[in-house]
């Protein structure tokens, strides 16, 4: 459930600009060459004021799972020959 609720929140993120604005300015920190670190604490507590409910470690499944099933995607489709 709680994965659901992480991928619900960012779906909210990427169909309102403003809330992603904002979500931006409260979670991110600006480093070197405009770089941006993403505070996971302050991503859970910005989704719980909208009404979602998950933790830290459901926001590292969700990033880094998904991460790595796309790039074996990738690297199936480069296998076939369907990747151009």
């Amino acid at each position: 459930m709680s994965l659901q609720q992480v991928n619900a929140f960012y779906d909210l993120l990427v169909s309102e600009p403003i809330i992603y604005d904002q979500y931006q300015n409260k979670c991110c920190s600006r480093g070197f060459f405009g770089t941006c670190h993403w505070d996971k604490t302050k991503i859970v507590k910005f989704a719980a004021i909208h009404g979602y409910t998950f933790d830290e470690s459901d926001l590292d499944k969700v990033w880094f799972e998904e991460e790595s099933s796309l790039a074996e995607n990738s690297l199936h489709l480069a296998e076939s020959g369907n990747l151009s």
